[in-house]
Formats: structure tokens, C-alpha cells, sequence
């Protein structure tokens, strides 16, 4: 085999490229080419060099294919530190496998995958895939730096079209513009970014989209498998979408008559709505099936009711062909689903969505429901879905609309402790805690997808204790009414949990919400500061301690606020019993970067207090 020239050795690299940085990106560049509406070609290059172990992902190529998309070449390269070939290969030497998702029964996506595997740093790797897409609904985005630990040396985008293609574009974070050119009946329009810094990991930091360029692309005309449409507006979105489910929501006679003999008695539509999402609950469950255009087109009614499950989609139009039935209007609503990466942009037409829910407008409110969850209450979504726009899908077309946002007052944790400790600094208790609404979402998770002794053994290690026993746990869900609450009871034992020397105990009060750690302090931070959630934290707890000590010291009690939270304890010790109060108030916001100094203050300022002591000393 004739080796190649000496490529992108690492010694070019400037300095300032390799400061935070794990890989440098010394060369990608992207063509998206429209050969005409509904059928692409796409050609990407990439070039890595890895600096350390912790950018040996980057020496790992994945190619995706299904019917929609096949591969017309790849092939990757390895070079040492000095830019000389040592391996290489091709298409046909990839393992190929189906593409698993890790939720889906079956799909019909396949992936190729081959690794190099390298540990004399720094070394590059260099791959090159062109593809042919027969039906597309979207054009990729340029997403140039998506990760703190990668810096750009030079970075490309390129979007060819028939001249009479709209292209449309947004960029974000950057005064970037498109270099357009037109020639032989093409339009051709290059984005270019060169000398992208790696960033800092900072602790309460926005995602990369919030600050690395991002450009957004938008297609116009679609079509794929004989579906037509365009997506200019959030209405054509909605209108194609509602046109790729039209005439899936017809249920089985047996299903039409089970509907009207669940609620037919019912004159209350809100009650009617609980027992058809309870029928929902019970009767089907989540599998996730992508087949041909699955990712956008649901089963239709009569699947779900035959094999009682189905993805997102499919148990939304289920559940909207339910409420029909019964009378009752409700809508699908596409969604993102899980944490989001940035800001919801209203004024593009871009598809962010990877979820679908169910809208259920009544007279004086909405009932929102998670049809894939088997334990949400009807009209809660969790945190998965909540405070966010989704595209509702109409009856002529599609509008965005906000999810509802839980907030301050909505999600507590309201914790009760009665412990006793004995002479030797040994501490047994029992703990009464109500989880609600947001603060419930993962104890929801915890209780409902793992089995008991799965519990345990989180239980065993989640506390920041000296040596404990979990004796006894037990969760019991109240979803009586629209906000979920979850009561969890522990009982615990901890061996030494206070430090017993001589005639004196040091105990700390605060036995279960001690922040974990202190932040340092960074007075060059730019990067912004964000708080996601909002929630009140109380702490009530009576701890016995043995008879014939008297108080030496004991933190004073505090009360302090800013505008990240609140913060407040209460101390009183009285006849051989400690009772403490905590209540921690998290405010959510964005801060710029110079208010990170009052951030430390704050917490660490908490920190301080939780780990404060109580010196207990034995009356003479």
C-alpha cells in the first residue's frame, strides 16, 4: 500500500488551540447539495488530532444508513504526531450492525463502525463519507464547535441548491455570513469559522449553543416517500406533519365500544379525560418502533389497539383517537423531549423536536398528557416536557404553544427527621420526606423503573453518612390531585455519626441535605451563569442526645438572600433534645459571568453552614 503524503502534523497547531482542549478540530468541511426537491447528496471530511486519552472518542467513525440514506464511500486515516500514515480503511472494512437506539423493538437503520485504537499522543485521524439521501425533511445545521473540549483550526459549510430553492438560514452567537454564489442554474452559499478556543468547564454553565456559532438551516419544499409539503412557517410544519398522520386514528369497533362504556355515564369531561388516560395507562406501554418514515409517521390506532404498545407517536394518536371517540377534541403536540440545549427560537421554522405529547384544551384549562408514561397523573408532564414550546398539530395546520412551567412554590421537599443518638456517637432515625412536582420527577423514576433491591442499593450509597443501614424504605405515590407528590419513609442507621472524645460529642445537625462541596473562586469567569431549577428545600429535625450534657457551642442562627436563593436555620437545644430547622430557596436565572464571585459567597457560605457543628460537653 502506497502511503499518503505527511498530513496535519500537530506541531502546526498554534498554542492557543491546545489550551483546554482534549482534540483540535484542524479541518471539517460539510456540503449539503440539493439535487432536486426530495433527493440530496452529502459529503463530509473531518480531521482530529487527539491530544490525550479523554479524545479517544473522536478516533471511533460511525456512518448511519437506512432505505432513506445509503453510503456511496467512507474511508478514515491514521497519522502519527508527525503527520505519517500508519493505517487506513475503507467501506468495506467496517463492522455493520443494526442501529439500536437502546429504546427501539425494531428499526430499519443500520450503522457501519470502525475505531482506531492509539495511545501515542498526540496523534490525527482524518474521515471522509459522502452519502446519497432519497427524501429529506430537514437540512443539517452547522454546529462548528459543540463541545468545551474541542478547538477549531478551520471549520466549513457548504449548502449547494437549484437556483429556485429557497435556502433559509439564522445564525446564532456570531456575525458569520454566507459567502453566496451563482453559476450554471446553482446557487451555492459557504459559512467558514477558523481559530475557535476550547473553553474551561465552569460549574453553572450554559450549554456550548448558547455561545459557540450555530447556524440554523431550514428547508422549504420536502417530500419524502410521496408526501409533499413545505416547512417556510410553524402553520406548513404543522400542516405536513398533520398530513403524514391523516386517517391513522381510526380505533377497532371493540375499542369504540370499550370508550363508550367507560364513559358514556360520565357527564364531567376533566373526569372522562382521567379515565380514558387510565384506560391508556393500563391497557398499552412504550416500545419504540422505527420503520420507513417512523420517525415522523405514526401507527395508526387499530396497531396500538392490536399489539397494546407503541413509541411517543403512536400512543398520542391512540389516545387523541380515545378522546374522539368520546367527544372530547385533543391534539397532538411535537415536542423536545429531556433537557434542552438552548433557547427556543419562535421567529425560524427549524425542527428541535424529538417527542410528541397530547393537548387536551378545556373550558377554563388545559390537561396535558405524557402518554408514554404508565405512573404520571393526568394534566402533569415532569420535567421532561414542561415549561417550553411545542408545534400543536391542527386540524389546517400547526402553532406553537408553551407547556406549562412548575415553579417555586410548586416544587418542594418537606423533610421530617426524628433521631436518637447514644453515647458512643451512633445515630438511628427515621426520616419522612414529601417529594412534589419537579421534586418528585426522579424519585418517580427511582421508584417505578428499578426493582427493590435495586433500591437498596442506590439507598445504601446516596447519602453523605459514615457507615449506614437502610433498615427500612418505603414510597408511597399520592396523584389525587393535578401536582404529583411522592412520601418517602426512611429508617436508617449510622454508626459514629457524631465524634464522641473525652466529655465532648461534636454532632452536626443537619444529617441529609449538606451541599456536597465548595466552589472555587474564578475572577477572569466571562462564560454566564444559568440556574435551571427552582425549588424550596425544608429540613425539619429533633435529634435525642444523651442525658448529662450541656451545650459548649453551637452555630448561631442565620438568615441571608441574593438573587440566586434564600437561605435560612434555626438551632434550639432544650432538655437533652437538639431541634434544627433548614429551608433552602433555589431561585432559576441567568447572571452574567462577573456575578460568579457572589455565587461562591453564597454557596459556599451554605456549605459552611452545613457543616457546622454542635460541641455537646458532659455536665461535671
Amino acid at each position: 500500500v502506497t502511503l499518503k503524503a505527511q498530513s496535519f502534523p500537530a506541531a502546526e497547531i498554534p498554542d492557543s488551540l491546545k489550551t483546554n482542549a482534549n482534540v483540535v478540530i484542524r479541518l471539517e468541511e460539510m456540503v449539503f447539495e440539493i439535487k432536486s426537491v426530495g433527493h440530496a447528496v452529502t459529503k463530509k471530511r473531518a480531521v482530529y488530532t487527539i491530544l490525550n486519552e479523554k479524545g479517544n472518542k473522536y478516533a471511533t467513525y460511525l456512518a448511519f444508513y437506512d432505505k432513506f440514506k445509503s453510503i456511496n464511500y467512507v474511508s478514515g486515516f491514521l497519522y502519527d504526531a508527525f503527520g505519517k500514515e500508519l493505517k487506513h480503511f475503507k467501506k468495506k472494512d467496517m463492522a455493520d450492525f443494526p442501529a439500536q437506539d437502546g429504546v427501539s423493538l425494531v428499526n430499519d437503520g443500520r450503522l457501519k463502525e470502525e475505531s482506531f485504537y492509539f495511545h501515542e499522543y498526540p496523534y490525527t485521524v482524518e474521515f471522509d463519507e459522502e452519502d446519497e439521501i432519497d427524501g429529506f425533511m430537514t437540512i443539517g445545521n452547522w454546529f462548528p464547535q459543540p463541545s468545551i473540549e474541542e478547538s477549531v483550526e478551520n471549520s466549513k459549510y457548504s449548502i449547494i441548491s437549484p437556483e429556485d430553492y429557497l435556502i433559509r438560514y439564522k445564525m446564532l452567537n456570531s456575525v458569520i455570513l454566507p459567502d453566496i454564489a451563482e453559476r450554471n442554474n446553482r446557487k451555492t452559499y459557504i459559512w467558514e469559522v477558523k481559530g475557535l478556543q476550547a473553553f474551561e468547564e465552569m460549574p453553572f454553565s450554559a450549554p456550548m449553543i448558547r455561545y459557540a456559532p450555530f447556524l440554523m438551516i431550514g428547508a422549504t419544499e420536502i417530500e419524502e416517500e410521496g408526501y409533499k409539503g413545505n416547512m417556510s412557517t410553524w402553520n406548513d410544519f404543522g400542516k405536513f406533519y398533520g398530513s403524514l398522520q391523516k386517517g391513522r386514528d381510526v380505533l377497532p369497533e371493540e375499542i369504540k365500544q370499550k370508550v363508550h362504556q367507560l364513559t358514556d355515564a360520565i357527564s364531567n369531561p376533566e373526569k372522562k379525560v382521567a379515565i380514558l388516560y387510565e384506560f391508556l395507562q393500563k391497557n398499552t406501554h412504550y416500545v419504540s418502533v422505527q420503520l420507513g418514515i417512523g420517525g415522523w409517521q405514526t401507527f395508526d390506532a387499530a396497531y396500538v389497539a392490536h399489539n397494546k404498545y407503541g413509541d411517543c407517536k403512536a400512543l398520542s394518536n391512540f389516545m387523541v383517537a380515545l378522546l374522539k371517540e368520546a367527544g372530547i377534541k385533543a391534539h397532538y403536540v411535537i415536542i423536545h423531549g429531556g433537557e434542552q440545549d438552548g433557547d427556543f427560537v419562535k421567529d425560524f421554522t427549524y425542527d428541535p423536536f424529538n417527542h410528541v405529547i397530547c393537548c387536551v384544551p378545556m373550558d377554563k384549562d388545559t390537561i396535558w398528557l405524557e402518554c408514554t408514561s404508565p405512573y404520571l397523573p393526568p394534566g402533569y408532564l415532569s420535567d421532561f416536557t414542561s415549561n417550553r414550546y411545542g408545534l400543536q398539530v391542527e386540524d389546517n395546520g400547526g402553532e406553537l404553544i408553551h407547556t406549562p412551567a412548575y415553579l417555586l412554590p410548586d416544587n418542594t421537599q418537606i423533610r421530617y427527621i426524628l433521631a436518637e443518638l447514644d453515647n458512643d456517637g451512633n445515630l438511628r432515625m427515621e426520616s419522612k420526606t414529601n417529594y412534589k412536582a419537579a421534586c418528585q420527577d426522579n424519585i418517580n423514576k427511582f421508584i417505578n423503573y428499578q426493582s427493590k433491591d435495586q433500591q437498596l442499593l442506590s439507598l445504601k450509597s446516596k447519602f453523605d453518612l459514615p457507615t449506614y443501614d437502610v433498615n427500612e424504605f418505603e414510597y408511597r405515590e399520592d396523584y389525587s390531585k393535578r401536582l404529583p407528590v411522592i412520601q418517602e419513609s426512611l429508617h436508617l442507621s449510622v454508626a459514629n455519626y457524631a465524634q464522641v472524645t473525652g466529655r465532648r460529642i461534636f454532632i452536626n445537625p443537619n444529617i441529609l441535605s449538606r451541599l456536597s462541596g465548595k466552589l472555587m473562586e474564578d475572577k477572569n469567569r466571562k462564560w454566564s451563569l444559568e440556574f435551571k431549577d427552582e425549588y424550596i428545600h425544608v429540613d425539619s429535625i429533633q435529634i435525642s442526645i444523651p442525658t448529662g450534657y450541656e451545650t459548649e457551642s453551637r452555630p448561631e442562627d442565620l438568615f441571608f438572600q441574593s438573587k440566586f436563593g434564600k437561605y435560612e436555620t434555626h438551632i434550639k437545644i432544650d432538655a437533652d433534645k437538639i431541634i434544627y430547622y433548614r429551608k433552602f430557596t433555589q431561585f432559576s436565572g441567568r447572571f452574567p459571568g462577573n456575578e460568579y464571585g457572589n455565587v461562591v459567597k453564597f454557596y459556599n457560605q451554605i456549605y459552611d453552614s452545613d457543616h457546622a457543628k454542635i460541641v455537646l460537653v458532659r455536665k461535671s
